[in-house]
């Protein structure tokens, strides 16, 4: 870890905080919701010791990063954009690419618009899914899963910032990241409701990580992150001009059988009989790990190290 180097960079008007380690070819990696660089470390160090040079900021909204003030801030256009600037700053071409979470979806989109610099993409946790033009993001959660589904929920802010208050941060933290209810979040009285207990930590996970994450949260609170949810609608909106394009870069993707995006409503059909290779093509392994929650980096980091690196080494 004290190999990691951090840096600044200054990038689509705001500045950004970068974590780097090791030389070689370059691989972007893109974390998520409630995350930082730091929920990389595992595969950075990893890889960078197999040859390469592991980039991982923190997103806008995040950790040392700036927070612009408004959701209308943190649309896909915007996010993909601090990327492009990030690897302009730092004079990298074409790299691969590898997200998590929120952090798969801004890696989607990175590929969607700008394929020219993506060598081949890892994606976890949650699938590529095309643009609908006849329904908004939101308007089809609530549909399928109802006004208290959690990211239907996030939606006004300050609201889910106020529940959040009410728990301690790193109780919040150990709370999502531990979590493994395969369940779609549905939370009719807030994430608050659902913290009270108490959280034995699971081998994989320190309290040192905990403390790291949430030290950055307490300065930083949650606001950032959650303007990605907010931003959804406006994201869709601004994205009609790619509505039908394909992903057309190698890639593979990696979820856990545990994982709630992977519970998601027709999710299992959609990705392990082929709906998802129909938009994009260039899909070239599927990886479902056996008894994997959510945060797969965190809990399986060895064995995602290895499906990145197998796969990357390709190239």
């Amino acid at each position: 870890m004290d190999k990691i180097e951090h840096t600044k960079v200054f990038a689509n008007g705001i500045n950004i905080h970068v974590a780097t380690i090791g030389e070689g070819p370059e691989i972007l990696f893109v974390h998520g919701f409630p995350e930082l660089w730091y929920t990389w470390r595992h595969q950075m160090i990893y890889l960078a010791s197999l040859g390469y040079r592991c980039i991982a900021p923190d997103l806008r909204g995040y950790g040392d990063t700036d927070c612009p003030p408004s959701p209308s801030e943190y649309t896909a256009l915007h996010l993909v954009g601090d990327l492009i600037g990030i690897l302009d700053a730092m004079k990298v071409g074409k790299v691969f690419v590898v997200g998590h979470d929120w952090g798969a979806t801004v890696a989607w989109y990175f590929c969607l618009f700008r394929p020219d610099r993506v060598k081949a993409l890892v994606n976890t946790s949650v699938a590529f899914q095309p643009r609908n033009p006849a329904l908004r993001p939101i308007e089809g959660f609530r549909k399928y899963l109802g006004d208290d589904f959690y990211m239907c929920k996030f939606q006004k802010p300050g609201e889910a910032e106020e529940d959040f208050a009410k728990v301690d941060t790193a109780h919040i933290i150990k709370h999502f990241l531990t979590l493994r209810d395969p369940a779609p979040p549905i939370i009719p009285n807030g994430f608050s409701s659902r913290c009270g207990h108490h959280i034995e930590l699971p081998p994989w996970l320190t309290e040192e990580d905990i403390d790291y994450f949430a030290s950055k949260f307490r300065k930083t609170g949650f606001t950032g992150g959650l303007n990605y949810y907010r931003s959804l609608d406006r994201t869709w909106e601004l994205t009609a001009a790619w509505t039908g394009v394909e992903i057309k870069v190698p890639v593979k993707f990696v979820i856990g059988d545990m994982d709630l995006t992977y519970h998601f409503p027709g999710m299992k059909e959609y990705i392990k009989g082929g709906g998802m290779k129909k938009y994009v093509p260039f899909l070239q392994e599927v990886v479902v790990m056996e008894g994997v929650a959510h945060f797969l980096q965190e809990e399986k980091a060895d064995d995602l190290s290895a499906h990145i690196y197998d796969f990357i080494k390709k190239f």
